[in-house]
């Protein structure tokens, strides 16, 4: 009697370990909530028309950002697998330091970076929890590049204009940047899980900025370059089918 209880028990162990297995073929969706930290660093606003000039002790720093990330996986096998993810365009707030510390927000930027991901699942397909590490790239591009009155003004003034006699608009550089990445997955049953994952990503970008007058024409030209780098954590509920 003792026996045959063990044997039905291993059984059905067996049987609920195989419910939740994964194997080539399967896909997992995964929705949650995405935060890229930036750990960045700035070197200072250079003037590149009409003439050279550094703006000495001037720096900005980027805000940490939340939004909410989708992904997919494909199994190639029970360890291997492919991972798109992309988050809806977070918005980052640029902040002034140094001798710009003064106008506070220098401008606003949404972020672009749909990202591919090969990763490799530790433990066996059967298995609830399952670490895994990967590796990709990531292709990162800006849109609705905002600058604020105070760093709009602070600009014409280095160039001698007078107040609200210029605009000044900015575009940040495209870039592909690789991606590290590690976490674990649980698979609660069947089709329902939970996923958490840790990304790093060396990115850095030039913000190219236009100075123009009221008449349009271009009075002055300056960049600004930033690191990013990055920290991204990335918490879903995921589903298989």
């Amino acid at each position: 009697m003792k026996k045959t209880m063990f044997a039905l028990a291993a059984a059905s162990a067996m049987a609920s370990g195989g419910a939740w297995a994964q194997n080539a073929g399967d896909w997992v969706i995964g929705a949650g909530w995405l935060r890229m930290s930036p750990q960045d660093s700035s070197k200072p606003l250079t003037f590149t028309a009409p003439v050279h000039s550094v703006v000495p002790g001037s720096g900005a720093s980027v805000s940490d950002a939340d939004t909410l990330g989708l992904s997919a996986v494909y199994f190639v096998d029970s360890h291997w697998a492919v991972e798109g993810v992309l988050g809806i365009p977070p918005k980052f707030k640029l902040d002034g330091e140094g001798t710009l510390a003064r106008i506070g927000e220098l401008g606003e930027a949404r972020q672009w970076s749909p990202t591919i991901l090969g990763k490799y699942y530790f433990n066996e397909g059967s298995s609830a929890f399952r670490p895994f590490v990967g590796l990709g790239a990531t292709y990162v591009w800006y849109s609705d590049v905002k600058l604020t009155p105070g760093l709009q003004g602070a600009l014409g003034s280095q160039v001698r204009q007078p107040p609200l006699s210029t605009s000044t608009t900015a575009k940040l550089d495209s870039s592909f940047a690789p991606v590290l990445n590690a976490g674990v997955a649980y698979q609660f049953d069947k089709n329902w899980g939970v996923s958490f994952s840790v990304s790093y990503i060396p990115l850095k970008t030039k913000a190219k900025l236009t100075t123009t007058s009221i008449t349009g024409l271009p009075v002055a030209t300056s960049e600004a370059r930033l690191k990013l780098n990055p920290i991204v954590t990335y918490l879903s509920v995921t589903y298989r089918f």
